[in-house]
């Protein structure tokens, strides 16, 4: 495989570009397309069934742009279809890192962790597994937060609509003892001001996306293919509707002006096409 292949990433939307942002930083001369697909956001409400065949269509989206590795940007399609993609396809792909050992790290070694996250996410329970896996007494609180993403999608992150969201959602981890909230949608980190302000002061907030970033650093080490350039890696921005909108989301979350915008219909990746 070739090492000065670009990088592939994909999000239901513009929560992803939280994770860009993070490799942009840890990997600065990797080439980086990432897929927002905005046309059918959110992923979080719908049918397992249905966020596995948009997996399989992203990933054979990236397949034609002949990436080195893919990174699923998304917790739903973390915790419904990454362990089938990882079966089907060749290249290195790396999921959403669940960030309990930094939440724990975070708070102080308190054990007691609250998680936000989509409807699917939650059902899944991907948090409380992981947690089990690295140590029993880890207490998960996951609450799913259903109109964070749609208010975020359409611009909303901030003003009364979130806010009241917040207040809604966040007053379920009162009285729980948590010492660290994990952001547990790639959406969430651009609330993060709003959402520390509905919690109980000492609490942190602990976003998953560098840890993800880290675990695709350390996959291209592992595998030799890291880029070896010492130019700025290119930024190429594909989504499946509302290209101005993502645009303005694009620079204000990766304050970038070089990007390359492209419109994207994933359903031209099925299986039989």
């Amino acid at each position: 495989m070739d090492s000065c292949a670009p990088i592939g990433i994909f999000d239901s939307g513009i929560g992803g570009l939280t994770v860009v942002k993070e490799l942009r930083q840890m990997l600065p001369n990797e080439d980086l397309i990432y897929m927002g697909d905005t046309a059918r956001v959110p992923y979080g409400s719908r049918d397992p069934r249905e966020i596995v065949k948009f997996m399989h269509q992203n990933m054979r989206f990236f397949m034609a742009q002949k990436v080195k590795m893919v990174v699923i940007a998304c917790n739903t399609t973390t915790t419904n279809a990454y362990a089938i993609a990882k079966e089907m396809y060749s290249f290195p792909i790396i999921p959403m890192n669940s960030a309990i050992c930094e939440a724990v790290k975070a708070g102080g070694g308190n054990k007691r962790i609250g998680v936000i996250a989509t409807e699917a996410t939650v059902h899944n329970e991907m948090h409380r597994r992981s947690a089990m896996e690295l140590d029993a007494a880890v207490e998960i609180y996951a609450k799913a937060c259903p109109e964070f993403v749609p208010l975020i999608e359409g611009g909303q992150i901030a003003g009364p609509e979130i806010e009241a969201a917040a207040q809604k959602y966040m007053g379920f981890f009162k009285g729980t003892g948590i010492g660290s909230l994990i952001l547990g949608c790639t959406h969430y980190p651009l609330i993060a001001d709003i959402l520390r302000k509905h919690l109980s002061a000492g609490i942190h907030l602990v976003n998953p996306a560098r840890a993800t970033a880290l675990d695709a650093l350390t996959q291209l080490k592992r595998e030799q293919l890291l880029h070896e350039g010492k130019s700025k890696g290119s930024l190429k921005m594909c989504f499946s509707a509302d290209i101005e909108k993502a645009r303005k989301m694009v620079k204000l979350v990766l304050n970038v002006n070089t990007a390359e915008f492209k419109c994207v219909d994933l359903t031209k990746y099925e299986a039989n096409k």
